[in-house]
């Protein structure tokens, strides 16, 4: 089986660069090592610019750029409802925005604040994995954990949606916070521990790390 079936998600999330999006079939996720802060802005304003420079086929939802709290990685995302529709954008693009992306397919998602509001952080964790099958099993043992762990133990957790390659070598979750501050407050907490143990138990998964990232808008 070359990759996972997408499965249906908890509720739909409608926030205008929400990860979390209906419709869609494919992201295409770009992470790029720079080494300062001015050096990322400058990136993703280029990448921004090419963006608004070239046509945007109907298939492509949404896009956006962001730029992590330690200031040395870039991300880029553009969500597709086919795939084929990123591919004919990526042929217009050039410079930085026609760097490879990794085609990413959601599998499954838990949406705990369904409202249409700009997260104040988006936190991207990465799991390395032996299969389809170690795919599907460590996206349904993580959302089936956060969804029954107290609300407290979560609370500014807006949404989890996750996401699968092709190959069956990598899982990737972006979670959607309020703020900083209640990711760091889910880190010193109940929350995180049993979800790190959840993803540590299941032979065949093992997990990279995350990065926390903030939605870059073209500097002035």
């Amino acid at each position: 089986m070359p990759g996972t079936e997408q499965r249906t998600t908890t509720r739909q999330h409608r926030g205008a660069h929400a990860f979390h999006r209906s419709g869609a079939a494919a992201a295409f996720v770009t992470m790029r090592y720079v080494p300062d802060a001015a050096t990322g802005r400058a990136l993703l304003d280029d990448v921004l610019d090419e963006w608004a420079a070239v046509p945007r086929p109907a298939g492509v939802l949404s896009h956006g750029a962001y730029l992590d709290t330690a200031e040395e990685t870039a991300l880029t995302c553009v969500q597709v409802s086919d795939p084929d529709a990123y591919r004919d954008f990526a042929r217009s693009l050039t410079g930085p925005a026609a760097v490879e992306a990794v085609d990413y397919r959601p599998y499954r998602g838990v949406v705990f604040d369904p409202t249409p509001a700009e997260p104040g952080c988006v936190v991207v964790a990465t799991f390395d994995v032996d299969g389809p099958d170690r795919q599907r099993a460590v996206i349904d043992a993580l959302c089936d954990a956060l969804e029954s762990q107290p609300e407290d133990t979560r609370a500014g957790m807006l949404s989890a949606t996750f996401h699968t390659t092709l190959d069956g070598t990598r899982v990737l979750n972006f979670a959607e916070w309020t703020t900083d501050e209640a990711h760091d407050a889910f880190l010193d907490g109940a929350g995180r521990a049993g979800t790190y143990r959840v993803s540590t138990r299941i032979p065949g998964v093992r997990p990279i790390g995350f990065k926390r990232f903030h939605r870059h808008v073209r500097s002035a």
